[in-house]
């Protein structure tokens, strides 16, 4: 009888301890799957916050390219054609010419409306509209050789550059002037009264990373900009 006893007390111990075996396995099971999701979850997060921030700089640095615009638009309205300093050199910053990224350098693009020629002066003096110019990367022709093939200029921000493409809109009278039709307008700042001209500009600026050595759009930051006819002043109206 004791040896019967004793040999049903042995075969319970070792049931317990299979049980206990198991519990232990499926508790590691299941801190195992709660930590690979912890451990995706913060990844995540880190993508996300990264994407936030890259979002964030592409978007100022696109902004970045609107005050230069306008700098752009007065000078060359103030006189009469793009000015001479603005024209490229090897490091023009903005670049009215061709930019070469990986290079870093500006080249000299011919002033007009021909094919292959930058259209900037005649648009802002209103010579000429409907050009096929554009500084939206998708555009391009892959794989792109230049920051901006068909764009107006080139700015370069640490870790961006910013295609420009400038366009003008139309001109009408100043709010508060003498009627235009009055003073014989014809033209961009034509008439006694020019200087109650004011014209709509729209900039487009397109915020870019070559990382990789390939185009990848990053920002774009569109306003819509009333100047005076003399150049003197440009406000900001979208």
């Amino acid at each position: 009888m004791r040896q019967s006893k004793f040999t049903g007390q042995h075969v319970m111990l070792g049931s317990e301890e299979g049980i206990a075996m198991l519990t232990v396995l499926m508790l590691t099971i299941i801190m195992t799957v709660i930590g690979i999701a912890a451990i995706t979850t913060t990844s995540l997060d880190i993508k996300m916050a990264g994407g936030e921030r890259i979002r964030e700089t592409s978007v100022q640095a696109a902004e970045s390219c609107m005050s230069s615009s306008v700098q752009i638009i007065q000078q060359t309205l103030a006189d009469g054609a793009i000015p001479a300093s603005l024209l490229p050199g090897l490091s023009s910053n903005p670049c009215i010419g061709t930019y070469s990224p990986s290079a870093g350098t500006c080249t000299t693009k011919a002033l007009g409306t021909a094919p292959g020629q930058n259209p900037l002066q005649a648009e802002i003096m209103g010579q000429s509209d409907g050009n096929p110019d554009s500084g939206d990367p998708s555009t391009y022709a892959a794989p792109a050789t230049t920051a901006c093939p068909n764009c107006n200029a080139v700015l370069t921000v640490p870790g961006y550059v910013v295609n420009v493409d400038i366009d003008r809109l139309f001109a009408r009278p100043k709010a508060g002037s003498a009627l235009q039709f009055a003073a014989g307008y014809s033209g961009t700042a034509g008439g006694a009264a020019g200087g109650g001209i004011e014209i709509l500009y729209r900039i487009d600026c397109y915020a870019n990373s070559f990382a990789g050595g390939a185009a990848q759009a990053a920002g774009h930051v569109s306003g819509v900009y009333a100047c005076v006819s003399s150049g003197q002043s440009c406000q900001r109206k979208i």
